[in-house]
């Protein structure tokens, strides 16, 4: 299947601001990707019309991610902090809608990092308790023709969603049009026993795909099964583009956030293009 090939600008630069995009975009388009990841770290970092204008004039798709920062809690934390984090989420799907995205993806359940023991009988509340604090802003997503595509993370990153199948018991009582799944190779390659069949598990689940190479790195650099992957998204539905999500160690605070304490290639640029050059000979028929 021929698909969309997309990046993340967090392979150069965070946060993402006015002035960074407009240096980024050209030289994202003139490589030959066709769509551009956009992280909402604060509302207000960067102007999505601002950003419309300059992604419609090169010819580039946008998708936008969220950032579950220090503080932004959906489950197992004070009404005053659900309330904002909601009012933050809604607003990122605002950004979305006027930016021309058609989904927000990111860990929209706890703050990154956040980690704590449960029983199963404090896991299954917890979902309950997520299903219920999320639908009000997937109700607002699927109003305006999005999807929220919820992230599961690795066991180091979240104690609460790591695999596909919690997630999928987590989000059943949310609507599929209006919710589904932001599968991460990096992540799964961690946590899923099985990523292909995990893939074809989520099926119609699936909102949205983030790359890269098993160690946050090149995609192909590495020992991921590529054509098992990419034959496991075929076999589950998913049409949408596939994003190299990867993240610079020149930036303090990404590069702590992301435990980026190395080079993941000879440059950042290579990151995305050798990445790029790899996933089109796999998906250009």
């Amino acid at each position: 299947m021929d698909r969309r090939i997309g990046v993340n600008t967090w392979v150069w630069d965070s946060p993402l601001t006015d002035q960074g995009l407009a240096a980024l975009a050209p030289r994202v388009r003139d490589w030959g990707f066709d769509v551009l990841e956009l992280p909402v770290e604060d509302l207000g970092d960067w102007d999505p019309g601002r950003a419309r204008t300059l992604l419609d004039g090169l010819g580039l798709g946008a998708t936008v991610c969220l950032v579950m920062a220090p503080g932004r809690d959906l489950v197992a934390t004070e009404p005053a902090v659900v309330r904002a984090t909601q009012d933050y989420l809604r607003g990122v799907v605002d950004v979305a809608v006027e930016v021309g995205a058609d989904v927000v993806g990111g860990p929209a359940y706890a703050a990154t990092g956040r980690t704590w023991r449960m029983t199963t009988a404090e896991r299954d509340a917890a979902y309950g308790e997520l299903a219920a604090n999320l639908s009000p802003v997937v109700e607002h997503a699927r109003q305006a023709g999005l999807r929220i595509a919820v992230e599961p993370l690795n066991r180091y990153e979240t104690s609460l969603l790591n695999t596909v199948d919690q997630a999928l018991q987590a989000l059943e009582p949310l609507p599929v049009e209006g919710c589904g799944l932001l599968l991460d190779v990096y992540h799964m390659n961690i946590e899923e026993q099985d990523v292909a069949a995990a893939i074809r598990r989520a099926g119609e689940r699936i909102a949205h795909v983030q790359v890269c190479a098993n160690d946050r790195g090149t995609p192909g650099a590495d020992h991921l099964d590529w054509p098992g992957l990419l034959a496991a998204l075929d076999d589950a539905g998913y049409a949408g583009p596939l994003c190299i999500e990867s993240f610079t160690g020149e930036n303090e605070s990404i590069a702590t956030a992301a435990s980026i304490w190395r080079p993941l290639a000879a440059t950042q640029d290579a990151i995305a293009v050798d990445g790029l050059a790899h996933l089109r000979r796999l998906t250009t028929g």
